[in-house]
């Protein structure tokens, strides 16, 4: 039995090593934030390709897959970078304590050295491979991100507002990347992004209300106030969605099916976020939560489908 034992040894050791390492490039993965990193290589990608002067071919395809590579590291160094600056918060929140880095599973200097060479290696390899305007784009959404955004969410609830500002440059970054330049289809692509992650944030801000309160953030005001600036916050974005949505068609991206789709879209997401001023519970935010979910990759795919139609 114990010669047995002892030949089994180095076996069992191995199979720990290779399950701690397994589980350690998972903490690292789900440092990165790849659930929200998806909407943002769709929303690059549809800004490229929008922004393209003709149809893809073999070297805009690989122009292509620099922008969303480059953009993909940044966005993941600065997602990991958020998590090591809140990282005594997160532990606070039920939502976040899960977190490799609230719950202890990784280090802090360890996560710091990650997020910072993924930062770096994003910016440094859209420069290297696009263009300067999109590579300062993508420096300061890293920036305003990291050093407005997650500093004042402790401090004032007008934070949403400057997360929606950085949160909608993906298809700004797709754009300049295709183009070298800015055009009024590029700044509709940004106004819709950045319209819907008021109702989106809502939802989430509304369902976990009371941890953030409990971590000390002020995503929303506290007292009478809270329900009302969440309602308003909900409705009146996805509301103006609807008018904007349709305003690719206006500028010659787009077709009448995508038309008809992005208007049944934005009117449905409209009833969801009313839904949630209404009631204000938190039955009625998953519900927009999953429709916001699902309306912006629709809305990119239709929009990027409608240029292709006749």
């Amino acid at each position: 039995m114990a010669a047995s034992a002892l030949t089994n040894a180095p076996a069992i050791t191995a199979q720990r090593t290779s399950a701690l390492r397994v589980a350690m490039i998972r903490d690292y993965w789900a440092l990165t934030k790849p659930e929200v990193n998806f909407l943002i290589v769709m929303a690059t990608a549809a800004g490229f390709y929008l922004g393209s002067p003709e149809h893809l071919d073999a070297a805009s395809l690989m122009a292509l897959l620099h922008t969303v590579v480059g953009t993909l590291l940044t966005a993941s160094g600065a997602a990991t970078l958020n998590q090591y600056i809140e990282r005594r918060f997160d532990a606070q929140m039920r939502r976040t304590a899960r977190r490799p880095l609230a719950s202890g599973r990784l280090g802090g200097t360890a996560a710091l050295r990650f997020g910072l060479v993924l930062s770096f290696a994003g910016v440094i390899y859209l420069v290297a491979t696009t263009n300067a305007l999109a590579s300062l784009l993508a420096l300061l959404t890293l920036t305003s991100y990291l050093g407005l955004y997650t500093p004042l969410k402790r401090k004032t609830p007008a934070c949403t507002f400057i997360g929606a500002w950085s949160g909608a440059m993906p298809p700004l970054i797709g754009w300049a990347a295709a183009s070298g330049r800015l055009s009024v289809e590029a700044w509709v692509l940004y106004a819709i992004l950045f319209l819907w992650q008021f109702p989106h944030f809502m939802a989430i801000a509304w369902i976990h209300r009371e941890d953030y309160e409990r971590a000390g953030y002020l995503v929303l005001p506290l007292g009478i106030w809270r329900s009302r600036v969440m309602a308003w916050q909900a409705v009146l974005p996805a509301a103006a969605l609807v008018p904007l949505s349709v305003a690719p068609t206006l500028l010659g991206h787009g077709h009448w099916v995508y038309s008809c789709g992005a208007l049944l879209l934005s009117l449905g997401f409209t009833s969801y976020a009313a839904q949630l001023a209404v009631w204000r519970s938190n039955a009625a935010a998953r519900r927009l939560l999953m429709a916001s979910i699902v309306y912006l990759p629709v809305l990119l795919m239709l929009v990027m489908a409608g240029e292709t139609w006749p």
